[in-house]
């Protein structure tokens, strides 16, 4: 799996760092029980700081979507990602409510919100 960071983003590298290996277990190009690269090995990999690398890794692992074992390293969860329940759910429309604010007061109307949210699904297809 390819790791493409924009260093001049104003989104910090370890949660683009994350949201790109979440995306590659949405895709499939990273399946349940996959091995991903030590800490230090990927920090090198894509020449960043391993303490960003540590951080996107210890949120992954909070999350459920990684293992860490002192012996077998970083996998992805071989048992898969915990399937969304309410407590997920709550988050998720925390994190939409304000998205869909910004949109109406920038002229989206929701015909168009629900569009560009089936083409990102879609990605994943």
């Amino acid at each position: 799996m390819l790791i493409n960071l924009d260093l001049e983003s104003d989104e910090p590298i370890y949660t683009q760092l994350k949201h790109q290996i979440i995306a590659g277990i949405a895709k499939g190009l990273l399946k349940p029980g996959d091995g991903l690269p030590s800490v230090r090995s990927m920090a090198a990999d894509i020449g960043i700081n391993l303490h960003t690398v540590n951080k996107a890794y210890q949120q992954l692992k909070q999350e459920g979507f990684i293992l860490i074992h002192r012996q077998k390293g970083v996998v992805v969860n071989p048992d898969g990602v915990q399937q969304a329940d309410e407590e997920y759910r709550s988050k998720l429309i925390k994190t939409l409510h304000p998205l869909i604010a910004e949109s109406l007061c920038r002229g989206m109307n929701e015909d168009e919100f629900l569009q560009l949210c089936s083409r990102l699904f879609k990605e994943f297809s």
